[in-house]
């Protein structure tokens, strides 16, 4: 029986614009990392927005009201609304108030983000486990210490359903990763014993509230980390483009197992725009643009070769990391397996090189 194909191998003969009506994009390690754009990001939004795409801003980040992230798009020039900000706390909030119903006592646990949504959508929030609260929704919060942890741990051992935002054991920021909102839920679940129901990217519940607020018919999921964006994205039905400026890398890009595996690559959010190289089987490898790819027995190892005649890359420089991984996925359809790559030759160290993917003789 033949292997199934990677959908990465089918690129995209036009750019995503003219395909897809909505781009979903993830905010932290996509659009900015700390305070500041991602270089170029601004212009090639404005640019998808001219062509005809419409954008919805989507974050796992708990803390902040959409409002609020909204004002910090604006001043990065970029054009947004409260209304195209989708958080996981709007997500979460419209779970529980399916859950234990409208004007339920729910304490929050996070930033001013996770009570505005509650509010929102028609709960009532309290602030101590002795109000009796039917669920603790806990986001994150860069204020979040062990009062209000304490609160939660409570509650949650008095009988609350716990519930959080998103699971994200760590942020990007301009010093590194740092905690996320995961390593302060592990600390709650761990006191009490509760496993939590998580909302966020990547369970269905995040993709169905964005489908909701922006009424996405074809949605694009642009996403830097693979076990929520590109999770999310495939868990949910719909096609997901990987950016490099957060916390995914080369390596970690090709050991993906078949849930995490993205459909489009591109350096930075700018590949909206631009058209994406299909990888063809050829002679038992896989070629795109100047590069061949093909595995070497089955315990991981490729071998990546520039065709003979031929120098330099696609227009993007992923060209060879795209034939990569679709040999490699090819190879192992079924099972995450980390990546060892040969060079053949000079070209090829070089790119492996740039892609911090080291190179074995």
């Amino acid at each position: 029986m033949t292997a199934p194909v990677p959908t990465l191998a089918s690129g995209c003969a036009q750019p995503p614009t003219g395909i897809y009506d909505v781009a979903l994009l993830d905010l932290d390690g996509v659009v900015y990392v700390g305070p500041d754009a991602v270089p170029g990001v601004p212009d090639a939004l404005a640019a998808a927005r001219a062509a005809g795409m419409r954008l919805g801003f989507v974050t796992n980040n708990a803390a902040r009201t959409p409002e609020d992230v909204a004002q910090h798009l604006v001043a990065l020039r970029i054009a947004a609304a409260a209304d195209d900000v989708i958080t996981s706390s709007q997500a979460a909030a419209t779970v529980v108030a399916e859950r234990v119903g409208p004007g339920a006592r729910v304490l929050p646990v996070g930033g001013p983000g996770v009570a505005a949504a509650l509010e929102a959508a028609g709960l009532t929030v309290v602030r101590r486990a002795e109000d009796d609260p039917a669920a603790v929704v806990q986001g994150y919060g860069r204020d979040v210490g062990w009062a209000q942890l304490a609160e939660a741990v409570v509650a949650v051992r008095n009988g609350a359903e716990h519930v959080a935002t998103n699971t994200d054991a760590t942020i990007p920021s301009p010093r590194g990763p740092l905690p996320g909102n995961g390593a302060m839920v592990g600390v709650v679940s761990t006191v009490t014993g509760v496993r939590p129901l998580v909302t966020g990217k990547p369970d269905p519940a995040m993709h169905a509230e964005c489908v909701r607020r922006t009424g996405a018919r074809r949605p694009l999921v642009v996403g830097d980390r693979l076990d929520t964006d590109i999770e999310g994205g495939r868990r949910a039905g719909a096609d997901s483009l990987l950016v490099f400026t957060g916390v995914t890398d080369p390596g970690a890009l090709l050991a993906a197992g078949p849930h995490q595996r993205p459909d489009l690559l591109s350096p930075d959010a700018s590949g909206l725009l631009d058209v994406h190289p299909e990888v063809v089987a050829v002679d038992g490898g896989w070629h795109c643009g100047v590069w061949d790819a093909r595995p070497l027995g089955e315990d991981g190892h490729l071998r990546l070769s520039c065709v003979p005649g031929e120098r330099g890359d696609g227009g993007d420089g992923l060209d060879g990391l795209r034939a990569l991984c679709v040999a490699h996925w090819s190879a192992h359809p079924d099972a995450a397996v980390p990546a060892r790559v040969q060079a053949a030759d000079d070209a090829s160290a070089a790119a492996l090189e740039r892609w911090s993917l080291g190179t074995t003789g």
